[in-house]
């Protein structure tokens, strides 16, 4: 199950984040994701863990507990929705002619 953690210090690193998770069962993967020109925490996070009702207990018990003196938010992670791209879709496209506007 993919789980979804926010509210992260910018302190907390992968291995940190595991550690969260590893007193419920196994962790496949852990990810702080951060800014990718400043190399910097964006304050959130990813954990896969291999058996859901770890996952869900993990949850359950994480949700709302405090790290580094924030209160973090775990929830089961949303689907990755599709992006378009630039110029929502290229249908707000104006031609302009030599007239006035």
């Amino acid at each position: 199950m993919n789980i979804y953690v926010s509210n992260l210090s910018f302190n907390v690193e992968d291995d940190d984040l595991r550690g969260f998770f590893e007193e419920y069962g196994e962790v496949v993967s852990a990810k702080v994701i951060k800014d990718k020109f400043t190399n910097r925490s964006r304050g959130f996070g990813f954990v896969e863990m291999a058996i859901d009702a770890e996952a869900q207990k993990a949850i359950e018990e994480l949700n709302g507990g405090m790290v580094e003196g924030r209160a973090i938010n775990v929830t089961i992670a949303k689907p990755r929705e599709e992006k378009t791209g630039g110029n929502n879709g290229g249908g707000n496209r104006r031609s302009f002619s030599n007239s006035k506007w």
